[in-house]
C-alpha cells in the first residue's frame, strides 16, 4: 500500500461509493455547491477569481476542523484539471516526498500540472517541509497545505514566504443546517434513498453540537439515520430521544430563533441586574449547553456592562470584553469559564443605569428638538474668514483657570441648562457624583471668580 495517495482527476468518480462516510460522499463538486468561506470564494473574491481563471499559486489553508480545507483543495484540482497528490504527515517520509516530486517535475516539463496537498502540514518536521521547497520555487508543483495551527509558528519560514495564507472560518450553524438538508435530500450521494426525516429543530441541534465542523455534523446525522426505526409509513424519523442517544448527552429544550431563546436570555439579563450570581451562572450554562452561540452571550454581557452597571464599576466593560477575547482564544468548552467569570463579576458589581438613561434622554432630544448649529464660541477658527465671523470668539480655555472649569455653555441655545447624566451613589459613580456636584458649584460662582 502506498504511503501517499495519488488521485488523477480522471480517476475521481462522479458518484462516490455508497460505503464511504457521508461527509466524503457529500464533498461539493463545484464552487456553487461549496458552503461557507464567502470572504474567499464569493463572486469577485480573489481566490475564486484565481480558480476560475486557472491562475493559481501555492497556498496554505488555516482553519478549524471541518471548515472545508481538504474539500477546497480537491475542488481546486478538479476545476483546474490538475493531478491531485495527497500526503499524510504520519506516513510520508523524505524518500516518498522526493519520489513524488521527481514525478511531478517530469510531468511539469510535458505541460501537466500537479497539485500537492499536505494535510496537517504542521505535523511535518523541518526536513519534510524542506523537501518541498525547490519544487515550489521552481513552479513544478502547486503546493496546498492545510493546518489547524497558526502557520507563523508551525510552517518553516522559507515555505511560508512562498505561499499565500488563506484563513478559513468555522461554518455557522445555519450553514451546517443547509448541508444536512442537502444530505437528507440527495439520492445520489446522500441519504435521499433512506426515507429519513428530521425536523428543523433536530437539524439545528445537530448543527449546534457540531460547533462549526461540517464533518461532525454529517457524522452525527449519518449515525442518527442508521439508528432510526422505520415508522408505520416506512419513514425513518430522527426523534429527540434518538439524537440524545447518538450524542450521548441530554438535549435541553431550546429554539435559537424562538420564544425559549428570548426567555433564557431575559432570565440571564435579569439575574445579573438583580445581583444574583447563582441564577446568572445557571441560565448561562443552560444556554451554552443548549447550543447557543457563546459569542452571542459575550455580546449581550458587554451590553449589560454599559446598560446596568455603567460607571458604578467602569471595569465591568473591560472584564466582559476580555471574556469575549478569551473565548475567541480558547474556544469551547474551555472558553465557557471566561464567560462564567464575566457573568459572576457583572452580578456582583454595583449597579447603575444612569448612563443608559442619560443617553436615552439625549437621543429623544436629538429626535424631537431642532438641530441648532454649534455655538460660535466652541467652533474652531481654522481660517481667517472664520475668525472674522466670530468662530471661537468668547471661548474659554479650561486649562487657563485654577479649577480647570469655566462657566461657558457648550449645549446649543435651545437646550442650555439641560441635565442628562444623574450619577447614583453606587460604587465608583458615588465619586463621580461628588465630582459633578463640585463642578456645578464652581460654575455657579460669579464670573469674576472663575
Amino acid at each position: 500500500m502506498s504511503l501517499f495517495s495519488k488521485l488523477p482527476l480522471s480517476a475521481e468518480p462522479d458518484v462516490p461509493a455508497a460505503n464511504q462516510p457521508l461527509a466524503e460522499r457529500m464533498r461539493p463538486r463545484t464552487l456553487d455547491e461549496f458552503v461557507g468561506q464567502e470572504k474567499l470564494l464569493g463572486p469577485g473574491k480573489p481566490l475564486r477569481i484565481q480558480i476560475e481563471s486557472d491562475n493559481l499559486g501555492s497556498m496554505l489553508f488555516w482553519g478549524p476542523p471541518g471548515c472545508g480545507k481538504t474539500t477546497l483543495a480537491r475542488l481546486i484540482a478538479r476545476l483546474t484539471r490538475s493531478e491531485f497528490v495527497s500526503f499524510s504527515a504520519v506516513l510520508a517520509g523524505i524518500k516518498e516526498i522526493k519520489e513524488v516530486m521527481a514525478a511531478a517535475d517530469h510531468k511539469s516539463r510535458s505541460g501537466h500540472r500537479t497539485i500537492v496537498f499536505v494535510d496537517e502540514v504542521h505535523r511535518f518536521n523541518k526536513a519534510q517541509q524542506d523537501a518541498f521547497l525547490p519544487h515550489v520555487e521552481a513552479g513544478h508543483i502547486i503546493f496546498i497545505g492545510a493546518t489547524t495551527e497558526n502557520p507563523s509558528f508551525e510552517v518553516i519560514s522559507p515555505l511560508l514566504s512562498r505561499t499565500k495564507v488563506y484563513v478559513l472560518e468555522p461554518l455557522t450553524t445555519p450553514q451546517i443546517v443547509e448541508l444536512l438538508r442537502r444530505a437528507l435530500a440527495d439520492k445520489d450521494r446522500g441519504l435521499g434513498n433512506e426515507a429519513a426525516e428530521a425536523s428543523d429543530d433536530i437539524l439545528f441541534r445537530i448543527a449546534s453540537f457540531a460547533n462549526g465542523d461540517a464533518r461532525a455534523g454529517y457524522n452525527t446525522l449519518e449515525l442518527a439515520v442508521r439508528g432510526a426505526q422505520p415508522s408505520e409509513k416506512g419513514a425513518c424519523v430522527i426523534t429527540p430521544e434518538l439524537l440524545e442517544d447518538v450524542l450521548q448527552r441530554k438535549l435541553l429544550r431550546y429554539d435559537k430563533a424562538g420564544e425559549e431563546h428570548y426567555n433564557l436570555i431575559s432570565a440571564l439579563h435579569k439575574s445579573i441586574r438583580n445581583s444574583d450570581p447563582d441564577a446568572a451562572l445557571y441560565w448561562l450554562a443552560r444556554m451554552l449547553e443548549s447550543g447557543e452561540d457563546p459569542l452571542y452571550l459575550a455580546r449581550r454581557m458587554v451590553r449589560m456592562a454599559s446598560e446596568d452597571i455603567g460607571l458604578a464599576e467602569p471595569g465591568a466593560l473591560a472584564v466582559t470584553l476580555a471574556a469575549k477575547d478569551a473565548f475567541d482564544f480558547l474556544g469551547a468548552p474551555e472558553g465557557h469559564l471566561a464567560l462564567a467569570q464575566a457573568a459572576v463579576y457583572l452580578s456582583l458589581a454595583p449597579k447603575s443605569n444612569a448612563v443608559y438613561t442619560a443617553y436615552g434622554e439625549v437621543i429623544e432630544d436629538v429626535h424631537k428638538t431642532e438641530a441648532e448649529p454649534v455655538p460660535l464660541h466652541i467652533r474652531n477658527a481654522v481660517t481667517g474668514l472664520m475668525k472674522n465671523i466670530s468662530y471661537g470668539k468668547g471661548y474659554k480655555y479650561a486649562h487657563n483657570f485654577d479649577d480647570k472649569v469655566t462657566d461657558m455653555t457648550c449645549l446649543p441655545d435651545n437646550l442650555a441648562g439641560r441635565t442628562y447624566y444623574q450619577p447614583t451613589d453606587q460604587g465608583f459613580e458615588q465619586r463621580l457624583r461628588q465630582r459633578l456636584d463640585e463642578i456645578r458649584k464652581i460654575r455657579s460662582r460669579p464670573s469674576s471668580s472663575l
